[in-house]
């Protein structure tokens, strides 16, 4: 009888300690997830209120000015773009002037 007594005390403990372990780990990790949740709001209350501050102006893009010869800046740059690629041989001088006339009439 005494070994059996024995064993049921070991178990007795055993799982006392186990119930009390688990216990204890539920209760860290709550108090750990709080107290993430509560430093994850400041962080975010931060960036927020920082955003509030850091709020852009809006300006407005001014319409390009025509060039001389009422073609616009936006043309000639595409011009010159188109240009270029004809100079490196990527456009052949067909291509060039379909997309020239495009740029130009439209």
């Amino acid at each position: 009888m005494g070994l059996l007594r024995g064993i049921g005390r070991t178990a007795v403990v055993a799982g006392t300690a186990s119930a009390v372990s688990g216990r204890v780990q539920r209760r860290q990790a709550a108090k750990f997830a709080e107290k993430d949740a509560a430093t994850a709001a400041k962080e975010q209350q931060a960036y927020e209120t920082q955003m509030g501050q850091q709020q852009q102006p809006v300006y407005q893009q001014a319409a390009p000015a025509p060039a001389a010869g009422g073609i616009s800046n936006d043309a000639i740059q595409q011009l010159k773009e188109l240009g270029a690629l004809k100079e490196q041989g990527i456009l052949t001088e067909q291509e060039f002037g379909v997309q020239k006339a495009k740029i130009l009439g439209g």
